[in-house]
């Protein structure tokens, strides 16, 4: 190649670089253009679908466009997951979703039709602490230490509901009976409606579930609830311990995120990420995040995404020490 082809052909290069910046640029101005979907992989009517619900309101109401909210749901997230994935990287196709597709699937299913790594993260919406909820009719103990204490005496005897195998329910349980030195009798479940139904019924005793729907429980009296998951007390529960207060440094918050399909541009994820920021700070937003248990959290795409590398680090050696399994 002579030195004038190879200058004109490096012009080239550069033309379409700029130009494909340009156009990203001027997507991202105009964007929203037509109706945002945000695909919850998990189905309707749980924490993980009426809080994007809450958002994608105020959104709609911000932005002069609709963004609604469809259910995928399937293989622990991974459907819905994998719908995004694959979407045009435009935004006008995003994921809300808790961690199982982002941080946690990935060391549990042998094979993902997609990479969660890939993702591009825009912000952790808010999170619900996990907490330790008991049946009052099988299970005495009202502290952490008195519930210790009962499991270590019945090793294997305590029944523990779970969400399902894989699942934030077990991997807290499994964390819990590392680090407290018990041993409970994982009973699965096809999310946290059935077991929290068995629980009331008390054909189980115990289960560690997100506080956003087991607190209603809990108030009406059907279930007591021992302590949460949170590194510290609840603003909104002051009387009720942390698990941290008996097993220090003991952590479980279910969170919210949304997410990007791979190699959508900077700039419209930069302006979803504006535009859930503000609404986080809308007065009526967290008066009904908190009515979920709630807590705000916001930031940026970057602090988004080193806290889900951090949250997929914690649940991959609580996987590997455990030896969980999807069976």
């Amino acid at each position: 190649m002579t030195a004038k082809k190879s200058g004109r052909l490096y012009a080239l290069t550069l033309w379409c670089i700029a130009a494909a910046m340009t156009a990203s640029a001027v997507r991202a101005e105009d964007y929203p253009a037509r109706v945002v979907k945000m695909v919850v992989p998990f189905p309707a009517g749980g924490t993980a679908d009426v809080m994007p619900r809450i958002l994608a309101e105020w959104l709609s109401r911000k932005w002069g466009r609709s963004v609604i909210i469809e259910n995928h749901t399937g293989a622990g997230g991974n459907i819905g997951a994998e719908f995004v994935a694959k979407s045009d990287p435009d935004g006008y196709t995003l994921l809300a979703s808790p961690p199982p597709p982002l941080v946690i699937n990935q060391n549990l299913y042998p094979h993902l039709e997609f990479d969660p790594l890939q993702f591009v993260p825009i912000i952790v919406m808010a999170r619900v602490p996990n907490a330790l909820v008991v049946n009052p009719d099988k299970v005495a103990a009202n502290s952490i230490k008195d519930f210790i204490a009962y499991a270590q005496e019945n090793p294997g005897k305590v029944t523990d509901a779970t969400q399902g195998n894989g699942t934030t329910s077990q991997l807290t349980s499994e964390m819990f009976q590392m680090t407290a030195h018990v041993k409970l009798q994982n009973v699965p479940y096809r999310g946290s409606a059935p077991a929290l139904n068995d629980l009331v019924a008390g054909s189980v005793d115990c289960m560690f579930d997100n506080l956003g729907v087991s607190l209603q429980l809990v108030k009406a009296g059907k279930l007591k609830l021992i302590a949460v998951a949170s590194p510290q007390r609840m603003t909104s529960l002051p009387d009720v311990p942390a698990i941290a207060e008996a097993l220090p440094g003991f952590e479980s918050v279910t969170w919210y995120a949304a997410a990007a399909p791979p190699r959508t541009p900077a700039a419209i994820v930069e302006k979803v990420n504006t535009g859930i920021n503000q609404a986080l700070h809308d007065s009526e937003v967290r008066k009904r995040l908190t009515e979920l248990s709630a807590e705000p959290v916001g930031g940026t795409p970057e602090e988004t995404a080193n806290y889900l590398k951090r949250e997929s680090e914690r649940w991959k050696n609580v996987i590997t020490a455990a030896h969980v399994t999807l069976d």
